[in-house]
């Protein structure tokens, strides 16, 4: 597509790129045909897995070499000649993150009723930005959200401070992506889990190192098509097994109802039962351990010693033996790593010493009850309290996003750009409409297939998974039946979606067409963040505040070493592992929210915003979020040495998760009085808040 920007019309422009996408996903649907047919000859999984995703890596490489380019204004807004179609489609695949892909079906499963809170806001999210930021942008016709908001308020401090914004946002949320490119790389093609990271990290660079934006577009509108073939084959197939009805959204209400019987069966179970009063022990045991850390630190070395001895005079098998001795290697070696083990053992002890597994039962709404005891009452409010939190974080984040709101600046005019948002919510919904459904026929599997499995019959999908990354998935035989009890399994919620043909028994080939999939959902969204992060560094620090007479093809070569840089350094740190995917991507949507939210709209719409306001909104929001996150989430309390405990950090039970619920009234409490506060801005501000809101205005 090196010339698809000039020499045709727009007419031209767009039966071409119909007849390119067509021929692409009927070739898609031949190569997974040839595939199967391999499978059925015998050709070995690994080498399904790594064909599959290899060839769609190469695939999108050769994208980004067809689009290679050095100007300006395709670099860095694609020509502003992608249709309302196309960027609707490349829209909902830089959209379509790991955190939507691998997670959220995966939320649902383990939390039911309320993960809809990520549906409702995510999706709830895009009728705010048709309605208040999209056509205002496209109008507005730059780059990036810092040139908006610089343009707008005047002056360099409220660019510079939203550029440092993006830059964060940004880089939280393709950490995410970078490590969900890492977990299905690993798991399909036999790669370890660092490796697996920088070899996916290489089909990044090779899109939006090359062509920018251009090429980023192209590469998303071919992901769209896999993503959404990836998602919907194997929830309508599962369906199908399941049910008997090819129309998963369908066959929901009968699914919910067999996995609420199942659910009364397994909690009356008393093998379950068993298995939670082991758990409740382990649990008093770690808690009885705190009383005296030294003394606990001697007799679990003792114990261990010991058991290594037993397994070597009896003798016991190796690997059995092995397993001891990493266990005693791994033991704390002084008293505060023995007093966090000790925490930690004993909050997933008692999470675990809970019916379900510690899952809520699947159409419960909230925890708690209305009508239950105090506790009941307490936890009900909380829980309803923290969806909505959630809810509004999500949809105000989602409006607010740099990576998603530069797509807007693509479209021709202002009307394509609206246009484009219905076609991003139409590809968006045909995911978020299956994933419930794909959440609880993944549960009925597990519930009515593997639960009550002996042992030494496991399939083999679960050791698989369980050396890939072992808190994704883990099995013990807590009771020592010899039966698996649902107790005893923990599936993490970012394995769900990519296992769930294994779990279903579906053919390998789906397995694979899922992780291509996947890695198109992380690959898309890591290709446009990584890119608004280049480019506001490139744009609006070094050409509009370093350089700012330096050339278009300085600037494009400036923006693809800092690509490089940023990509390497968040490829390191998702290889720490240091959160789940569904905490950071929700992380960036709530810094999101409470920084770009409040001056983008009230720059739009109220004329007396101004430098000030805008400064003090941004540094206001991002403060209270980063502060409530750093004293809550637990990753980060242990990051920045918060010792008190977690319930008095909380403000109103709220989880860190929707920390925007705070930073944004925040932000545009601040805004509005230091606006009142200080000079109106001048007139020419209001000159150019008319331009943008004018219908008949021209596009700049």
């Amino acid at each position: 597509m090196a010339s698809s920007t000039t020499g045709l019309t727009d007419d031209a422009f767009r039966r071409r790129l119909d007849r390119v996408y067509l021929l692409f996903a009927a070739g898609l649907v031949v190569f997974m045909a040839t595939l199967m047919v391999m499978e059925r000859s015998g050709v070995g999984r690994n080498l399904l897995g790594l064909t599959t995703l290899l060839t769609t890596v190469v695939l999108y490489a050769a994208i980004g070499l067809r689009c290679r380019t050095s100007e300006a204004a395709e670099y860095y807004v694609a020509g502003r000649r992608v249709p309302a179609l196309y960027n609707g489609m490349a829209t909902a695949a830089d959209w379509m993150s790991a955190a939507s892909f691998i997670g959220l079906a995966g939320t649902l499963y383990l939390g039911g009723y309320n993960g809809l809170a990520f549906v409702i806001g995510w999706t709830g999210g895009y009728c705010l930005v048709a309605l208040l930021l999209a056509p205002y942008l496209r109008k507005f016709g730059e780059y990036t959200i810092p040139d908006f908001l610089g343009a707008r308020y005047g002056g360099g401090l409220p660019r510079l401070v939203a550029l440092a914004a993006t830059v964060l946002v940004s880089f939280v949320y393709v950490v995410a992506q970078i490590y969900g490119v890492g977990l299905i790389t690993a798991r399909f093609t036999g790669f370890g889990f660092e490796i697996g990271i920088f070899v996916g990290l290489g089909g990044v660079l090779v899109c939006s190192f090359l062509g920018g934006m251009r090429a980023v577009t192209w590469t998303q509108v071919a992901q769209c098509i896999i993503i959404v073939i990836a998602y919907l084959v194997p929830v309508v197939w599962l369906s199908l097994k399941v049910t008997g009805n090819p129309v998963p959204q369908l066959a929901f209400g009968q699914v919910l109802q067999e996995l609420t019987a199942r659910e009364r069966e397994i909690v009356a179970d008393p093998r379950e039962q068993q298995v939670i009063e082991i758990y409740r022990r382990r649990a008093d045991e770690a808690i009885a351990k705190l009383a005296d850390v030294p003394g606990a630190m001697v007799a679990d070395r003792e114990a261990a010693e010991r058991r290594v001895q037993e397994l070597m005079a009896d003798p016991a098998p190796l690997v059995e033996v092995q397993a001891a001795r990493r266990a005693l290697a791994s033991l704390p070696r002084n008293d505060e790593e023995a007093r966090r083990r000790y925490v930690q053992d004993a909050a997933v002890a008692d999470a675990r010493a809970q019916p379900l597994g510690g899952m809520a039962p699947h159409t419960q709404p909230f925890a708690g009850s209305p009508r239950g005891d105090p506790a009941d009452r307490s936890n009900d409010v909380d829980s309803r309290r923290n969806f909505l939190a959630l809810v509004f974080c999500l949809m105000l984040g989602t409006a607010a996003l740099p990576h998603i709101l530069t797509r807007y600046y693509t479209t021709p005019t202002v009307r394509d750009a609206r246009r484009s948002v219905a076609w991003t919510l139409l590809f968006i919904c045909a995911i978020y409409l299956s994933a419930p459904a794909l959440a609880a026929l993944v549960k009925h599997e597990v519930f009515n297939s593997l639960v009550g499995t002996p042992f030494d019959r496991l399939p083999a999908w679960i050791g698989g998974w369980a050396k890939v990354e072992p808190s994704l998935l883990q099995v013990s035989d807590v009771n020592a039946d010899g039966i698996l009890q649902l107790g005893e399994l923990h599936i993490g919620a970012d394995i769900v979606v990519l296992a769930a043909p294994e779990i279903a028994g579906l053919p390998f080939v789906v397995s694979a067409l899922v992780a291509a999939g996947g890695l198109a959902a992380a690959l898309s969204t890591a290709d446009g963040l990584l890119l608004t992060i280049s480019n506001a560094l490139s744009h609006d620090l070094y050409y509009r505040m370093i350089a700012p007479g330096r050339t278009s093809s300085r600037r494009v070569a400036v923006s693809k070493v800092l690509l490089l840089v940023v990509a390497l350094a968040a490829a390191y740190v998702a290889s720490m592992k240091i959160a789940d995917i569904l905490f950071l991507v929700s992380a960036a949507f709530s810094l999101a929210a409470a920084t770009f939210f409040p001056p983008l709209v009230l720059g739009i719409f109220w004329k007396r915003a101004n430098r000030w306001g805008c400064l003090a909104g941004m540094l206001a929001g991002l403060a209270v979020t980063g502060y409530y996150m750093a004293t809550t989430q637990v990753w980060l309390r242990g990051l920045f040495g918060v010792v008190r405990p977690v319930a008095d950090s909380t403000w109103f039970g709220i989880a860190p998760i929707a920390a925007g619920v705070f930073g944004v009234p925040a932000a545009f409490v601040a805004m509005v009085l230091v606006s009142w506060l200080t000079p109106p801005p001048a007139p020419e501000t209001a000159s150019f808040v008319d331009h943008l809101r004018d219908p008949r205005g021209a596009i700049r």
